[in-house]
């Protein structure tokens, strides 16, 4: 029997699994860890973090199922967006923590580019598929070179999770196109390649941007001895390029043509779709896919604290008494389900980082709309579920206006899939059908998918058959689906309304 090993390192924690070759989980390991937050605004982790956590899971997953390393025949790291990648030294060393997707302080160098740039706007979204805004890595880059200036001047590298613990592993340096097009700005989307004229005229020394680009599904080389000695494997052992986790979980689910859409729900909330084509005038961002990267684009929008704005529920509003053993979440949603759809009118504004697309807006601010006498703690709670589902149907909506049709059946994957309840919410909201993953693996069995393909034990006939299993969990409720469409568009009404007071307070909060 063969196995591979598909690796994802997440914003609050990284998983592995080992897998055999008919898809089948053996063993699985996840490290959880936190993101760093010294200002409001900011998000940063620093990689060693990450490489601990591989490291850790790994070498569990291998000691687990004892399995003979020479069946084991290659790994693949997905990983979060890391925004700015990690600035690294001629001899690697991190030099300052990496500011991941969810940081927002670059805003004065949105304002400088959208100000001072020698090259339109319009030429900037033709050539990168991407807008301009804080969330892209490099408007972070350059709030590394103003403000850290000691730290750019010593770095000789930029980059992205997965590319850095790969060099830690095989000591070779590449990056993967679905990193590289993730980080907006510097990356051409048409030609698949580092932008020279978006580069100089950003200021930004091409040198900083690793020569070597990858498909996700390429070697970037071999394991080294000592690595593989503390993850349990032979030297030599084939790692891939990887790639940006969202896209990764999309290729887990199933999803190597058109029409197929996923929403990954997790920390943050990406809905995605493959297209041939980006255009950025649609407030989406868009990047080489991780299976046939050079002719499919991931394209996708997303909440920024999707999950996130669930966990802040639970840790900051409502610290829920549950029974021993048992799941916190699970008990509040046995609360919220007794709540009728639509909370007695209540709404929740999930945009507790600002928020991504389609509204792009930094300053923007978390909101309860519509609180009365009448909503307690489960009216509270079941509003976040629905607020963070009219966001995920706000970027649907943004897609259908640059793809087209859809299938009729939307996938749901991450942590928002083990709720019974988020589940019907999304399909009454969206209006689609609703369906998961049947293995609970997301991204890391992604990851492992594209690593059995490599390595020879998965045809590109097979990869949708026994690997991946859908399973129903939800079908639109008509009872319900009125309510919800008129509350959608209270909800729509709402950003544009509250965004002068938005701006108001986080200037006053800057002060």
């Amino acid at each position: 029997m063969a196995y591979v090993i598909g690796v994802d390192i997440g914003t609050q924690s990284t998983k592995a699994l080992l897998v055999s070759a008919a898809g089948e989980v053996v063993a699985q390991h996840s490290q959880g860890y936190r993101v760093d937050t010294p200002r409001p605004g900011w998000a940063e982790q620093w990689p060693q973090v990450w490489l601990d956590a591989v490291y850790h899971c790994v070498a569990a997953c291998t000691a687990e199922a004892q399995v003979d390393p020479v069946q084991i025949k290659a790994l693949c790291v997905s990983s979060l967006y890391g925004g700015s990648g990690i600035p690294v030294s001629e001899a690697m060393e991190p030099l300052h923590p990496c500011l991941i997707w969810m940081d927002r302080r670059a805003e004065a160098q949105v304002a400088q580019v959208q100000a001072g740039l020698d090259l339109d706007l319009e030429q900037l979204k033709a050539i990168t598929g991407n807008g301009v805004d804080s969330y892209y890595g490099f408007t972070k880059m350059l709030w590394l070179k103003q403000q850290r200036p000691e730290v750019w001047d010593r770095t000789r590298w930029l980059l992205p999770p997965n590319s850095y613990v790969n060099h830690a592993l095989t000591g070779e340096l590449a990056i993967d196109h679905s990193s590289a097009g993730n980080i907006g700005g510097v990356y051409d989307i048409v030609q698949r390649r580092w932008s020279q004229p978006l580069l100089e005229a950003l200021g930004i020394d091409p040198a900083l941007m690793p020569s070597r680009l990858l498909q996700s599904a390429e070697i970037v080389g071999g394991l080294l001895s000592e690595p593989a000695a503390r993850l349990g494997l032979l030297p030599g052992t084939a790692v891939l390029a990887g790639g940006v986790d969202a896209a990764m979980a999309t290729f887990a689910a199933g999803v190597n043509r058109p029409g197929k859409h996923v929403a990954m729900i997790g920390t943050s909330m990406c809905w995605g779709y493959l297209d041939a084509q980006a255009d950025a005038r649609h407030g989406l961002v868009s990047f080489p896919h991780v299976y046939n990267g050079d002719r499919d684009l991931y394209s996708f929008g997303g909440a920024l604290t999707a999950g996130a704005s669930v966990t802040w529920f639970r840790e900051q509003v409502f610290d829920v008494q549950s029974a021993p053993g048992e799941d916190p979440h699970m008990a509040l949603e046995h609360m919220a389900t007794q709540v009728p759809a639509g909370c007695e009118g209540l709404l929740f504004l999930p945009y507790l980082m600002g928020e991504r697309s389609p509204v792009w807006d930094a300053k923007a601010s978390g909101a309860y709309i519509g609180l009365g006498l009448q909503h307690g703690k489960a009216h509270l709670y079941r509003a976040v579920l629905e607020g963070v589902t009219y966001a995920l149907r706000h970027n649907i909506e943004a897609g259908r206006e640059a793809v087209g049709d859809l299938d009729t059946t939307l996938i749901v994957v991450g942590g928002a899939s083990h709720s019974d309840l988020w589940m019907q919410i999304i399909a009454d909201i969206t209006g689609f059908d609703v369906v998961s993953i049947a293995q609970d693996v997301e991204a890391a069995y992604g990851a492992a998918l594209l690593a059995a393909h490599t390595a020879g034990l998965v045809s590109e006939a097979e990869l949708n058959k026994g690997w991946v299993r859908l399973r129903p969990r939800a079908k639109p409720n008509a009872a319900v689906r009125d309510r919800y469409n008129r509350l959608f568009e209270a909800y729509r009404a709402c950003y544009p309304a509250l965004k002068p007071i938005f701006h108001q307070l986080r200037s006053a909060r800057d002060e």
